[in-house]
C-alpha cells in the first residue's frame, strides 16, 4: 500500500561565488608564508626549538585530493600571506547575514526551477556544517527574507547535513506535517579552514545549495521520487573542529590549530570508505534495488580516491565520470553542499525511470543516503 504522502525532490538551486582560487595561486601564497615564517624563526629552527615549515606544491595538492581550484567569498585576504583567512565588514543586525544571503540566492533558484512561489513553502531547514552564529537560527532569517510562513530551524551534521536535512524534510512530508520544505546548505567553509596548514590548506571552498522537497501531489511534472533514505553516525575524533563560544572566551586558546578544521586523513579514508560502501549496499538491498543498476552516483565531494573506491564497491566496477561525476576539481570540498552540487549540475540528462544515489559522509562520523528515481 502506497503512503498517502510521497516525498520527492522538485528542484535544486546553487549559488557559486564569483571569485575562485587556483592551486597555483594558493601555493604561491602558502609558500610565501612558509618562507617568511622560516626566516623569522631562523635562529629557533637552527637551535632545534622550532620545526621548519615545508612548502606546498600543485602536484602534492592534486595527488592528495584531486582539487584544482575552489570558489571563495573573499579571495584577497585568503591569499594575503599575512592574513590567510576570509575577511569582510561585519554587518549590522538589521542587515541580512552573509550566510543567509547566499542561502537565499540558492533557494530562489530552486523555487524558480520548480515554478514555486515562496508562499507555497511550509518550512526552511538550514542544514550546514558551520553556522554563522548560535541564534537566531539562520533558517529563520532565510525564511523571513524569502517571505515564507511556517517554521525553520538549523541543523548540523557536518558534511552530511544536507542528506540529513533531506530525510528530515521527507519525514515531514510523509507525516503530513508539511507539503513543501526547503533544505538549504550555505557553506562558507573558508572560515573554518586553517590556510596555514600544509596538509589541509587546499581542501575547502564556499558555496550554497538548496533542495526543494515536496509532496508528489504538488510537484512539477519532472521531479525525483525519493525511494528511500538512510542515516548513520559513528563517533570519531578523526575529523574535528573545537571552535565554540566557550573556548573563544579565553584569548590564549583562540589561535590554537584545533579551533579550526583538523583531520587524520589516512584514518578517515580507511574507516569511512568501508562504512559508507556497506551502508549503501545494505540500503539498496532493503529497497530491493540492484546497486549495479544505479544510473548515477552523486557522492560527497571530499576526495577523488574515496569516491573512486566507494563507487567501485557499489557498482562492481571502476566508475567513469558519467556514472560518478566530479565537481571537486573546480569547487573543492564544500562540506554538506558537495553531493547536492554534483546532483544539481549532473542530473538533467537522465531519462525517466533512471535511478541514482545522493550520498554524503564526513565528521561525526556521519553518512546519509538518498535513493531517487527520475519522474517525467
Amino acid at each position: 500500500m502506497q503512503p498517502t504522502h510521497r516525498p520527492v525532490i522538485s528542484a535544486t538551486g546553487l549559488f557559486t561565488p564569483e571569485e575562485s582560487i587556483s592551486n597555483e595561486e594558493l601555493v604561491a601564497s602558502f609558500n610565501t608564508y612558509v618562507e617568511r615564517f622560516n626566516a623569522r624563526n631562523a635562529d629557533a629552527i637552527a637551535a632545534g626549538e622550532v620545526e621548519p615549515l615545508e612548502p606546498s606544491s600543485v602536484e602534492f595538492i592534486e595527488k592528495a585530493s584531486g582539487i584544482k581550484a575552489r570558489h571563495v567569498m573573499a579571495k584577497a585576504p585568503v591569499l594575503d600571506p599575512e592574513i590567510m583567512a576570509p575577511r569582510w565588514e561585519e554587518r549590522a543586525n538589521e542587515e541580512l547575514s552573509i550566510l543567509a544571503e547566499i542561502g537565499v540566492k540558492a533557494a530562489r533558484e530552486a523555487l524558480a526551477r520548480a515554478g514555486r512561489d515562496a508562499a507555497d513553502v511550509d518550512a526552511v531547514l538550514c542544514a550546514a556544517s558551520n553556522m554563522q552564529r548560535p541564534y537566531p537560527a539562520m533558517a529563520i532569517e532565510i525564511q523571513q527574507a524569502l517571505g515564507i510562513e511556517g517554521f525553520g530551524f538549523d541543523m548540523n551534521v557536518a558534511c552530511s547535513s544536507a542528506t540529513f536535512g533531506i530525510q528530515t524534510a521527507a519525514d515531514y512530508i510523509r507525516a503530513g506535517n508539511a507539503r513543501s520544505v526547503l533544505v538549504i546548505s550555505p557553506e562558507i567553509t573558508s572560515g573554518h579552514l586553517n590556510w596555514r596548514d600544509r596538509d589541509s590548506h587546499f581542501i575547502f571552498g564556499d558555496v550554497a545549495t538548496a533542495v526543494l522537497v515536496e509532496d508528489a501531489v504538488m510537484a512539477p511534472a519532472q521531479h525525483w521520487e525519493i525511494l528511500g533514505t538512510r542515516l548513520k553516525t559513528v563517533f570519531s575524533n578523526n575529523i574535528r573542529n573545537n571552535f565554540g563560544f566557550l573556548n573563544r572566551a579565553h584569548p590564549e586558546t583562540a589561535d590554537r590549530p584545533d579551533k579550526l578544521f583538523v583531520q587524520q586523513g589516512r584514518k578517515v579514508f580507511k574507516e569511512v570508505v568501508p562504512m559508507v560502501s556497506q551502508m549503501i549496499l545494505d540500503e539498496a538491498e532493503r529497497l530491493e534495488i540492484d546497486p549495479q543498476g544505479l544510473r548515477r552516483l552523486w557522492l560527497h565531494q571530499a576526495n577523488t580516491g574515496m569516491n573512486r573506491l566507494i563507487a567501485h564497491r557499489v557498482l562492481g566496477h571502476e566508475a567513469n565520470e558519467d556514472e560518478s561525476p566530479t565537481v571537486l576539481d573546480t569547487y573543492g570540498n564544500t562540506s554538506s553542499a558537495g553531493s547536492v552540487i554534483a546532483f544539481h549540475l549532473h542530473s538533467e540528462d537522465l531519462a525517466p525511470g533512471d535511478m541514482g544515489l545522493i550520498c554524503s559522509f564526513g565528521a561525526g562520523y556521519s553518512a546519509g543516503t538518498v535513493f531517487v528515481r527520475r519522474i517525467g
